[in-house]
């Protein structure tokens, strides 16, 4: 199958967002006349932040559902933007974008490097980072997200103080349970001050780079606080750039010139 023709005054591109580097590329792409722009979101938030582009909410049913809603939609473009640790959509992205015969870009921001002073123990899986806090009851910063926190029902020794953007519920069950509900972006100044004054003994964090949430890991390295980083899940290997600035020559050039291109890690 083959994607609808493409003229340079005819765009019509698909976001696939839930990041800021999707909302920050929807406002790049707002109110240009030569563009038709859409923002998808996957739905696991509450409230999103309203976007300048129309945006649908909920899945499309896979990749073959996707495919589907490229051809009927007319789009020319797909532009993975979703999150580091969102394989299965990426994976989806990147079978869609094959059987509809649509260029395909993903947005791959770079994970964080480990610098000096940095305590990290790197593990691959949730259940991996809940045995790495280990036999010893510790005072424990949770940052992974609503999603895989209960995989941390398995370590129910240890105190949690968990962060995400919805309420935790009953996702995670444990006998000594702190929660807060917030949106990023978290700065070094405050994180340190949060994590000294809950007494936080260790933190768990996903590699999902950027700067956003950069600022636990700093305060980490500052306050000689061990960390739990979980690694990124492979992605597919499709053109991708790093950043807006390289998505951005990639709508406004040639589909099949990629500028500044990384692979997947």
């Amino acid at each position: 199958m083959n994607g609808a023709p493409e003229t340079h005054e005819g765009r019509r591109i698909l976001i696939l967002g839930g990041t800021g580097e999707a909302s920050a590329l929807a406002r790049a792409l707002a109110g240009r006349p030569d563009l038709s722009v859409r923002l998808s979101l996957a739905g696991r938030t509450a409230a999103p932040k309203v976007e300048p582009v129309p945006t649908r909410i909920g899945g499309f049913g896979g990749a073959a559902g996707l495919a589907h809603y490229l051809l009927a939609e007319g789009l020319t473009r797909l532009v993975d933007a979703t999150h580091p640790f969102a394989a299965a959509i990426s994976g989806n992205a990147a079978r869609a974008a094959a059987q509809a015969g649509v260029p395909l870009l993903a947005i791959r921001r770079p994970a964080w490097d480990r610098v000096p002073g940095d305590l990290w123990t790197e593990v691959g899986s949730m259940a991996e980072a809940a045995a790495a806090l280990g036999p010893v009851p510790r005072r424990v910063f949770l940052t992974i997200g609503r999603q895989e926190a209960g995989a941390f029902a398995a370590a129910p020794h240890h105190a949690y103080l968990a962060r995400t953007v919805e309420p935790l519920r009953e996702v995670l069950t444990v006998p000594r349970l702190a929660t807060i509900e917030a949106r990023g972006p978290f700065d070094a100044e405050a994180e340190t001050a949060l994590m000294r004054a809950s007494g936080i003994e260790i933190l768990v964090a996903k590699n999902s780079g950027g700067a956003a949430t950069y600022g636990k890991i700093a305060a980490a390295r500052r306050l000689g606080i061990p960390v739990v980083m979980v690694r990124r899940p492979a992605k597919p290997d499709v053109p991708s750039v790093a950043d807006i600035a390289g998505a951005l020559r990639w709508l406004d050039g040639d589909a099949h010139a990629v500028p500044s291109t990384v692979r997947a890690v």
